[in-house]
């Protein structure tokens, strides 16, 4: 079974960095961890994904040069570094995995993974 803890979340200024962590358990080399993130009100969006083992990478296009996904397998541990933020990146950041998948998939629907992390806020001021 998989288990994720976020960490790293915070109050930044507008165009500052963080770097978020997902530390997780029970993935395979196989596997694909997502960032997801969402506002109040507003719906869960897709940010990142990454094979646990691998060099794929996937991006929302509103992040795309802004953020970076990546990953130390020694510390099974994800990371989504976020650069330039803008306050709309205002909202609460999840990890979310998968186990290696059968057939295709978007790596972009909350509906593709199946284990959630509790979220971690992140908060961007003009």
């Amino acid at each position: 079974q998989v288990q994720l803890v976020e960490s790293g979340g915070g109050l930044v200024q507008a165009g500052g960095s963080l770097r978020l962590s997902c530390a997780a358990s029970g993935l395979t080399f196989s596997s694909y961890v997502g960032w997801f993130r969402q506002a109040p009100g507003l719906e869960r969006d897709f940010v990142a994904a990454i094979r646990w083992s691998g060099g794929s990478t996937y991006y929302a296009d509103s992040v795309k040069g802004r953020f970076t996904i990546s990953r130390d397998n020694a510390k099974n541990t994800v990371y989504l570094q976020m650069n330039s933020l803008k306050p709309e990146d205002t909202a609460v950041y999840y990890c979310a995995a998968r186990h290696a998948p059968t057939g295709l998939m978007t790596f972009q629907s909350s509906a593709e993974y199946a284990y959630w992390g509790q979220g971690t806020q992140v908060t961007v001021s003009s």
